[in-house]
């Protein structure tokens, strides 16, 4: 299967190749704009008109995919490598390590978006944890300019190698912890030119932006304007003029935390599910990310780089309105300081499944303290076991989808974990280890592509939570998910099957992109990853096989490959739950719209998986 999956890769570079400038000796340059969790359907020209531009007049991703987790640090992967998940071994943005991460806070439950916990990821695994090469270090390596500008964690994804080495000799990285001891260091160029376009060599705060609120304070009102205006000046009056300068080829990344800040952190609707992330300050966040790409394409016009630069921008997910309401959880039935009555609290998923295993709750996350009754896992987080330092369990908490590990591989623990799942109204959607067996009412993991050459543990089992839609008639808009976060009802998060979670928004216009074209092909995050590579002519030594396509009927005088539907069900469990994939095809290759328990996923009607499809 890997063989032929590389084959068919390289038969769709064959395809391609002429398409991208010709293969030209010296190819154009690229800009990937990341607008961190902008809804395909919100964009217009009167609520993002930069994007909308870039869509109407270059190619318009009609169809587009967000790998599953989706999550950030997940999607960060897959555009920067190419690779699915099961390659990556970025599952999620918190992960079970298997030893004790220090950056993280000492646990072996990091969260990813961090420089340092990235770092000692990546000495733990071999120096380089996703275990395939990303498009900066493979440009880099081939001399031309690299840099990646913007949200801290997935920036340095791109290029998180190799940072040993003097920072001249690296991706020019400018994040959050830019100037701070956890950050990369500037060079000395990057020093002096900053200095003269009086820019601070430190970057700000988000500020009000950041103020997530409580269970009886709002969140914020304001988006992530300042500093997202410190890295959008960064790029266009110090980045994009130095490389011009060389006279080089370049890829740049810039990754806009909004409008995903201003959505988890919106202070509209506190404990209601409606307007939810339809408010103004999501709105806010969107029109933020929007000025960004305004001004970084307006730099490129008076730096004379428009004709031979090509913009790529692309959603690393979806997004919906948090709920925190079940019928069936055990902890929802308990009091919390923090959490209203009745509501889900934090770490629900862990104090669950401790009482159905009857097995000892430890929080990962504060020193492995035990977790006494009326109380939740600080960060949600939890070990399961007589012994927390040999745990027999490990719930890592992300929002609309948790990772559960089992490092001693029992598979009768995994029937019982499944069993005690399967009884809760918030699941839709199991997924589990193809080596610990196959269990009725949930599909392999390799079906969706999280079982390959990952170096870092995979999870044993991963639990789709509860989707449906709220607010208005756009099912990808008014998205409602149950979510384990810290985060309130009525705040927005990201993470399951649902369509309104895989559903990112993508476009892409420049030399290298045809002009006014509709795609109505099915394109992932992983796409972008080998078509930014095909422009650019780069050339990896692939890991694993799991792997995305060149995007050719993008490109001008490029192939259009044929495409179809189809579903992937389960055997029915006990109480008949059966897990439900609807994807398309592309050749060989899946795109999953959407997962889970039929009516209990947005994008999956109680009708759907009535019939299976041929060769299933």
């Amino acid at each position: 299967m890997r063989r032929a999956i590389l084959l068919l890769s390289a038969s769709l570079f064959t395809l391609a190749a002429g398409a991208a400038s010709a293969q030209n000796l010296t190819p154009h340059n690229v800009i990937l704009f990341v607008p961190d969790g902008l809804r395909a359907m919100k964009v217009a020209p009167d609520t993002a008109p930069a994007m909308a531009d870039v869509r109407d007049k270059g190619v318009n991703f009609k169809n587009p995919h967000s790998m599953f987790p989706t999550f950030t640090t997940a999607n960060a992967s897959a555009m920067a490598t190419g690779h699915y998940l099961g390659d990556s071994g970025d599952f999620s943005n918190t992960i079970y390590s298997a030893y004790t991460n220090v950056p993280a806070g000492d646990t072996v439950v990091p969260f990813l978006e961090n420089d340092a916990v990235l770092g000692d990821i990546d000495d733990h695994f071999g120096g380089n944890y996703l275990n395939e090469d990303t498009i900066l270090k493979l440009a880099r390596a081939k001399g031309f300019s690299t840099a990646t500008i913007g949200k801290v964690g997935p920036v340095l994804i791109f290029d998180h190698t190799d940072r040993a080495d003097k920072p001249g000799a690296h991706s020019i990285v400018v994040d959050d912890s830019t100037g701070g001891k956890t950050g990369v260091p500037l060079s000395d160029e990057m020093k002096d030119a900053l200095t003269k376009a009086n820019l601070p060599l430190t970057a700000p705060s988000r500020g009000a932006n950041g103020d997530a609120g409580s269970a009886t304070k709002a969140g914020t009102t304001a988006p992530n304007a300042a500093q997202q205006a410190y890295f959008a000046d960064v790029t266009t009056k110090v980045v994009l003029p130095m490389f011009k300068a060389r006279a080089k080829p370049f890829v740049l990344v810039f990754w806009s935390r909004d409008p995903d800040g201003s959505q988890h952190n919106t202070g509209d609707s506190l404990n209601t599910v409606t307007p939810g992330i339809n408010g103004p300050t999501s709105m806010a966040g969107i029109k933020n990310a929007d000025d960004n790409l305004a001004q970084l394409r307006k730099a490129l016009d008076e730096l004379g780089l428009t004709a031979t630069t090509d913009v790529i921008v692309s959603a690393d997910h979806g997004f919906s309105t948090i709920s925190k309401e079940s019928k069936t959880s055990p902890s929802a039935k308990l009091s919390y300081d923090d959490t209203p009555k009745d509501f889900l609290p934090m770490g629900f998923l862990a104090l669950d499944l401790a009482k159905a295993l009857d097995l000892p709750l430890y929080d990962p996350n504060d020193k492995n303290a035990a977790v006494a009754t009326n109380a939740h896992p600080k960060a949600g987080n939890g070990v399961l076991g007589k012994d927390p330092t040999k745990p027999d369990l490990v719930v890592a908490t992300n929002g609309g989808s948790d990772l559960i590990y089992l490092p001693n591989k029992d598979k009768k623990l995994t029937e019982r974990s499944i069993k005690a799942l399967l009884d809760q109204d918030y699941v839709s959607g199991l997924f589990v280890d193809d080596a610990l067996g196959k269990f009725p009412g949930t599909l392999p993991m390799s079906q969706i592509n999280l079982k390959g050459k990952a170096v870092t543990p995979n999870p044993s089992i991963v639990v789709n939570f509860r989707s449906y839609v709220e607010g208005c008639n756009e099912p990808t808009n008014c998205s409602v998910e149950v979510a384990d976060t810290v985060l309130r009802q009525g705040q927005g998060m990201h993470g399951s099957f649902g369509r309104g979670d895989t559903m990112n928004f993508m476009a892409a216009v420049g030399p290298d992109f045809k002009a006014g074209y509709a795609d109505p092909l099915p394109v992932s995050n992983a796409d972008v990853g080998m078509t930014i590579a095909q422009i650019m002519g780069l050339h990896a030594t692939a890991e694993g096989g799991l792997v995305g396509r060149v995007i050719s009927e993008a490109l001008p005088n490029g192939s259009v490959p044929k495409s179809a539907d189809g579903q992937i069900v389960s055997k029915p469990a006990a109480n008949g739950l059966k897990t439900i994939v609807k994807y398309q095809r592309v050749l060989t290759q899946r795109y999953f719209d959407a997962a889970g328990f039929a009516g209990r996923t947005v994008g999956l009607d109680a009708e759907t998986g009535k019939q299976k499809t041929a060769g299933q």
